[in-house]
């Protein structure tokens, strides 16, 4: 992996040494290079992308840098950064990011914006763009404002005649509908306790998927009325020790402990929740709408959208990646041109036609471009249903730090049953110093 990184340091090095320069007073024509992450769909979606926008600005050069995942895409985009040669451009999640502007790495974007006479701030969904600020600035463009739901099996549930979800139902009618999916070889239903120990029998069909991370139990506990942290500002601790925050978690948890409807730790890496549920091994899955394209392309998956169960008033968790231009591009208005023409309404329904987002464009969202009612899911209109309540975890320099630490945490307690007190204390302990070293906005 090192060899990796360094060649790939000493590549964007070398591009940077390439670099034509412009005649002074023409316009900046680039090159570009810009930083991508996503699946083999999203990856030609954004070629395509590339495509139109040096047809709509002849004589623009564009490379597209591929990453494998945003994991890849972080470590690539430090190295080129730390070698002095960076991408022009990236897509990156907002839970990410804040280790890059809080480094004076990213180029905030509000006077091109302003000056801009494709695009202004007031197009988009201020949800997704609030969580791209940074010091009072605007640091980087949404493209999408995506939030956590729930996919269902359609044919599961008419198999075992059980009522569809619907909208606006209980983390108790959510609970209880898991419970009547949970079946096993011989369509049986699965009561709770029957798949602790001995011969217990062995579950053909989970009634629910949900991973066991922080992004999963946030919009749980804020619907329940409780706080995720102690200041959403300048937070320097979770607070599951709250009576609010600490029901969610324990129902959180009980899933697999109590009741038996998600799979197990070996089950899921013997096959992942996407997977599970485009086999019919599993009724429902909480995923952003980034799935969208990978349940679009299984073959006789018949399947739908629902919300988020709530125990009080709705919530969400804001899931939302944006295009930043790096503070070391050497080509920094010809990198805004590319991210003005991708946030267009044209460059929008480009990425939206995958599928995988909900864009952040309020008039393209609420177009056939998103909403197109021949293709699945059919309640699309539920992500812009929830708008109005996303919210978005805190915004510090150490947020991967710790949410990669809780997520340890919570995939013990899920699977070996953790004590309840036991689980909150050592998130405190692991996360306490990682949210102290943290710099916020």
């Amino acid at each position: 992996m090192k060899k990796v990184l360094a060649a790939f340091a000493a590549i964007a090095v070398i591009a940077g040494g390439c670099t034509k320069q412009q005649p002074q007073g023409a316009p900046d024509l680039g090159p570009i290079q810009v930083l991508v992450s996503g699946s083999p769909d999203e990856i030609a979606a954004y070629k395509t992308l590339i495509e139109a926008y040096k047809k709509a600005k002849p004589g623009t050069e564009v490379q597209l840098l591929e990453a494998s995942s945003s994991g890849d895409l972080t470590t690539k985009l430090s190295t080129s950064i730390a070698g002095g040669a960076p991408p022009d451009a990236f897509l990156m999640n907002y839970r990410l990011y804040g280790q890059f502007a809080s480094k004076n790495a990213v180029e905030p974007v509000d006077e091109r914006l302003k000056a801009s006479k494709v695009i202004k701030a007031s197009d988009f969904y201020q949800q997704a763009m609030s969580a791209f600020r940074w010091g009072g600035k605007q640091m980087c463009m949404p493209q999408n404002v995506s939030s956590l739901q729930v996919y269902y099996n359609k044919a599961l549930f008419t198999k075992y005649g059980v009522a569809l979800p619907k909208d606006g139902w209980t983390w108790n009618d959510f609970l209880g509908t898991a419970q009547q999916m949970t079946r096993d070889a011989a369509g049986h239903q699965i009561k709770a306790g029957e798949t602790e120990g001995g011969p217990a029998p062995k579950a053909a069909v989970h009634g629910a998927g949900v991973e066991p991370v922080i992004i999963r139990v946030a919009p749980l506990v804020w619907s329940n009325g409780g706080k995720l942290v102690d200041d959403d500002q300048k937070p320097t601790r979770f607070t599951f020790d709250d009576k609010a925050s600490l029901e969610a978690l324990r129902n959180f948890i009980d899933l697999r402990i109590a009741y038996g409807v998600t799979p197990t730790d070996e089950e899921v890496k013997a096959a992942d929740l996407v997977s599970r549920f485009t086999k019919g091994q599993l009724a429902m899955l909480f995923e952003s709408r980034r799935v969208t394209p990978t349940l679009r392309n299984a073959k006789d998956l018949d399947w739908d959208v629902v919300s988020l169960p709530r125990y009080g008033n709705p919530a969400g968790i804001l899931h939302s990646d944006a295009y930043c231009i790096t503070a070391g591009s050497k080509h920094k208005d010809a990198a805004w041109s590319f991210i003005e023409y991708a946030m267009s309404p044209d460059g929008q329904k480009i990425i939206t036609a995958t599928g995988r987002t909900v864009p952040s464009h309020i008039e393209v969202s609420k177009s056939d471009a998103y909403l197109d009612p021949t293709k699945a899911p059919k309640n699309s209109k539920v992500w812009l249903d929830a708008v109005p309540h996303v919210r978005a975890v805190p915004t510090i320099s150490t947020w991967v730090e710790i949410e990669a630490a809780v997520e340890g945490i919570l995939e013990n307690a899920v699977n070996r049953g953790d004590k309840l007190d036991a689980v909150v204390a050592e998130i405190d302990k692991q996360t306490k110093p990682m949210f102290a070293r943290g710099v916020t906005p």
